[in-house]
């Protein structure tokens, strides 16, 4: 019971935050945008969900390039959601952890020549156009994620802010 009200203390907390960075911050109105962004904030706070994605010998792939490698192994709906994945995973390091992004594409050999925007943009684009019969992730909402990648990276700056000003700066933390 403990647990149910503390989840969701925490989804109406990113609710919240999103919304309020969104749409007063910035005039972005768009409800499903927003709330696609506050879910993705919920599934990542897990750093299992961040790392998600394994390949065929069931190691964890850290690395987008090698999430793009893997992504050519798939079809349909597998393919759908490792394209949104590598969307989710570059918006969520490019918007709330800039410096770590960087950090991350300048210590992995593999990203270090990958534009991680660029790649975001892309693959939201790809996953749009995959075709799948029901998705928690509507193609218009990917689309929409691919078009204002920029915008989306700047209001989780912005969400980020909010989060350190809540939390008395200790700013956003992965759990395991």
């Amino acid at each position: 019971m403990q647990q149910n009200r503390r989840g969701e203390q925490v989804r109406r907390f990113f609710a919240g935050v999103t919304e309020y960075a969104f749409q007063t911050r910035l005039g972005v109105a768009d409800p499903p945008l927003v709330d696609y962004i506050s879910e993705l904030l919920i599934r990542f706070l897990r750093s299992d969900e961040v790392y998600s994605v394994r390949g065929l010998r069931g190691d964890r792939l850290t690395q987008v390039a090698d999430m793009l490698e893997e992504a050519t192994h798939r079809q349909g709906p597998a393919k759908r959601q490792l394209h949104r994945h590598i969307g989710d995973y570059t918006l969520f390091w490019t918007g709330l952890y800039p410096e770590m992004a960087e950090r991350m594409q300048r210590s992995s050999g593999k990203d270090l020549l990958l534009d991680y925007r660029d790649q975001g943009k892309r693959n939201y684009l790809i996953a749009s156009t995959i075709p799948v019969e029901k998705e928690h992730a509507p193609s218009e909402v990917l689309e929409r994620l691919s078009d204002c990648f920029d915008i989306c990276t700047y209001g989780l700056q912005e969400v980020r802010k909010a989060w350190e000003e809540e939390d008395g700066g200790q700013g956003p933390i992965l759990l395991e």
